[in-house]
């Protein structure tokens, strides 16, 4: 206990020393996330919003699980980072293979060859020497050649929890085994690949090895893994399609002619995975810890996982033993995507890093973000380096002129902000169920009802309203910037639009009305039983955005008396209903896998119906002519002749209309100035070992954007110590009477 006559001056020199504390912590801000030794380090800051569930690649189909398998794994192709339209190269291959066409004896035929005349089609792919794996415990041996980790004892495996537990770690040289090995756990019914049913079509001998290993698995119950230690090893099962030349180069062999395969080998399905890596991850004891292929994965690519916790951060860091990479020497930019700010600096900044070894950044951090306001609010502070725009913050970062321009807001000027945009090769639609007795089938009526439908959706005001009219209005299935697509009068549906004065504009309310009249639903009620017309609209989701959207949904159906009922249910009931084809009405989209419009026409392939077969025909849609165009051209090379067809089957969707309405997104992108090298590329999922980060100067502008305002904590210690003050005169007061009170006693 401080003694009376100390308390005063103790107070004064706190008041005294705390300009000096405050000072001592205005290096780093208080309100960094991030640790103080990361302050001038070479890293990215990042978000994610939701956990990546699968990052086997043999798995993962999801837009957020592409943000980490695209950078750690390396299939032989990539597209063209700076280049549009977008342009296949190599990545871990040599070069971009022509396909040889073979008759039903493997005897090679003329590239003038028909398709009716092709049986197979040969793709030679030889790869690069001296590529390593990133290093990995499933890697590691003793100095006999004795892999350390593949028949791990009980005891060790109870002192794991996660991979980085592992003392040792090891690579190896990549070879083209690796690349059959990922091949064959496409088929493996243990594995459940998403394109399985797909390539079986196409990849000789891959639906007979399924059948194969399906049976093994009947037949042994109990080989619940995917390799020697756990069940099956895939080595000592044949593909008959896959054929190894030699260490550096193999053979893909597949039906028919289907061009379109190559860009398949550029996606993560294709990537290389080590056999080692499999026998690893069998093991009981680590399966049990959640140490797995899908949450730990082993590549060749520019950066590895490192931190696996989607509770809090997800971490990446440069692969040590990534092989050599040249950033791009050459860019078409004027053709692709530009700065909105008309800089010429930007463009040649672009390409001031070429010939350089990739990648540019050591580390990534994503941090798990749940709210966009939160991202939006960390990105203004400069502790994210780049961000989307969401529409509450919109209005905040976007202007729009008079007549529609698009520009940054003063406070993002301010803020040396860049933004970029581009419209993605993306269409959501609003679908209706085929199979449907009411909304379904290719009756003049049924027709009839569903274009009342899609001239009563006003998708222009609904961009408006909630996209901030970032999107262009869906005419047909193939978005923009895919081969197919037709601008102008010729590309607009002649049923829902009317060309006036070079603009399309939707046929008005009083025609949707008299459709739906002919359709036998006058005023929205049934003709024959003069009932009101309910539809049904299935959708998930929740929250006052979404209120928002149904409610605006129902108002577009009252605008022809007809009633809409929104079912919303729980995502696994949703897809049940999807797969059973019990929803009505629903919303769906699709994003290119590849840039050919086969990947769009597809979905509405009779074959790829969702019910019966689990294809990604969402619709049920089936019109045998369509089918029949689909057939001629989904194998051929882009040109006028495979432009006729697709105006054929597009023609055929105007009529039959199996989507209301949709649209195609437009991605706004925001970055910090010290980020570099930034270049939206759609269809690239390997994009970061392109792009590189000024720390100092991120460090810098961080520092200016939040300097602690330290005038209220001196304000309040004023107070505080003004406060006090009366309570120490009456303290000492009282005890200078007790000492007074105490001498009079001593002196009586």
């Amino acid at each position: 206990m401080l003694k009376h006559g100390l308390l005063y001056p103790f107070l004064l020199k706190i008041f005294y020393f705390i300009p000096f504390i405050f000072i001592g912590c205005t290096e780093t801000s208080l309100n960094n996330p991030y640790p103080a030794k990361e302050r001038n380090k070479n890293i990215l800051y990042s978000s994610f919003s939701e956990r990546p569930k699968h990052l086997d690649p043999a798995r993962s189909y999801s837009s957020n699980e592409i943000i980490f398998t695209g950078q750690i794994y390396e299939p032989p192709f990539q597209y063209h980072y700076l280049k549009q339209p977008y342009t296949l190269i190599p990545l871990t291959a040599i070069d971009i293979p022509t396909p040889i066409y073979l008759d039903i004896n493997n005897q090679p035929l003329s590239k003038e060859a028909s398709s009716d005349q092709i049986i197979f089609s040969s793709y030679q792919i030889k790869i690069m020497p001296h590529i390593q794996y990133q290093p990995h415990p499933a890697l590691a041996q003793d100095r006999s050649g004795t892999h350390l980790y593949h028949e791990m004892s009980d005891e060790e495996k109870n002192k794991i929890v996660k991979l980085s537990d592992f003392k040792e770690t090891g690579t190896r040289e990549l070879t083209v085994e690796d690349y059959l090995y990922e091949i064959k756990r496409l088929a493996d019914p243990k594995v459940n690949s998403p394109i399985y049913g797909f390539m079986s079509q196409y990849i000789v001998g891959l639906k007979e090895l399924n059948e194969t290993l399906a049976l093994y698995y009947k037949n042994n119950p109990k080989k619940g893994g995917t390799s020697a230690a756990g069940g099956v090893d895939l080595r000592s099962y044949p593909l008959s399609g896959v054929k190894i030349i030699d260490r550096y180069t193999y053979e893909i062999k597949i039906y028919k002619k289907y061009p379109q395969f190559i860009y398949w080998l550029a996606m993560p399905f294709f990537a290389p995975i080590p056999w080692e890596a499999d026998v690893f991850y069998a093991q009981q004891g680590l399966m049990d810890k959640n140490i797995t292929l899908d949450w730990y994965p082993i590549g060749t690519g520019p950066y590895m996982l490192t931190v696996n916790n989607p509770n809090r951060q997800m971490v990446m860091k440069k692969n040590p033993h990534f092989h050599l990479e040249l950033y791009p020497s050459e860019a078409n930019l004027l053709e692709g995507v530009r700065p909105l700010r008309e800089d010429k600096k930007e463009e040649a900044l672009i390409l001031a890093d070429a010939g350089k070894p990739l990648p540019f950044i050591d580390k990534v951090v994503y941090s798990l973000e749940k709210e966009n306001i939160s991202v939006w609010n960390k990105f203004l502070q400069g502790y994210y380096d780049a961000s989307g725009i969401s529409s509450d913050s919109f209005n905040q970062a976007i202007r729009i002129g008079v007549g529609g321009q698009i520009s940054l807001s003063d406070e993002m000027k301010e803020k040396n902000i860049k933004m970029l945009t581009t419209t993605a090769p993306t269409t959501y639609y609003i679908g209706f169920n085929m199979l449907d007795p009411v909304v379904g089938g290719l009756t003049d009526a049924a027709r009839k009802l569903r274009t009342a439908i899609s001239i009563a959706i006003d998708e222009e005001e609904s961009i408006v309203i909630f996209s901030n009219g970032r999107g262009s209005v869906m005419q047909g299935p193939i978005p923009p910037g895919i081969f197919g697509y037709q601008e102008g009068e010729i590309g607009i549906n002649p049923f829902v639009y009317s060309w006036i004065n070079g603009q399309p504009k939707r046929r008005s309310i009083e025609i949707a009305k008299l459709l739906l009249v002919e359709a036998g639903y006058p005023s929205g009620r049934d003709a024959k039983s003069g009932k009101p017309l309910i539809l049904y609209f299935d959708a998930t989701g929740g929250g006052p955005d979404t209120k928002a959207q149904f409610d605006w949904l129902r108002k577009q159906f009252s605008k022809i008396n007809i009633e809409l009922v929104i079912r919303n249910v729980d995502y696994n009931r949703f897809q049940d209903k999807m797969m059973k084809g019990t929803a009505q009405m629903f919303q769906w989209g699709w994003h290119a896998d590849y840039p050919d419009p086969e990947n769009f026409l597809f979905l509405l392939y009779g074959p790829n119906a969702k019910v019966g077969t689990n294809g990604e025909n969402a619709t049920n849609y089936a019109n045998p002519e369509f089918d029949l165009l689909f057939d001629q051209m989904r194998n051929m090379e882009n040109g006028p002749e495979r432009q006729g067809v697709i105006d054929k089957m597009v023609a055929i969707f105007w009529k039959d209309l199996p989507w209301a309405s949709g649209f195609h997104p437009k991605v706004f992108g925001l970055y910090h100035h010290w980020y570099g090298n930034i270049k939206p590329n759609q269809m690239a999922n390997n994009t970061l070992k392109y792009m590189k980060i000024n720390a100092p100067v991120r460090a810098k502008w961080r520092g200016k954007w939040n300097k602690p305002i330290w005038w209220p904590l001196v304000v309040l210690g004023i107070i505080l110590i003004a406060g006090s003050l009366p309570v120490v005169l009456i303290y000492r007061k009282r005890e200078a009477g007790r000492a007074m009170a105490k001498d009079e006693g001593a002196n009586g």
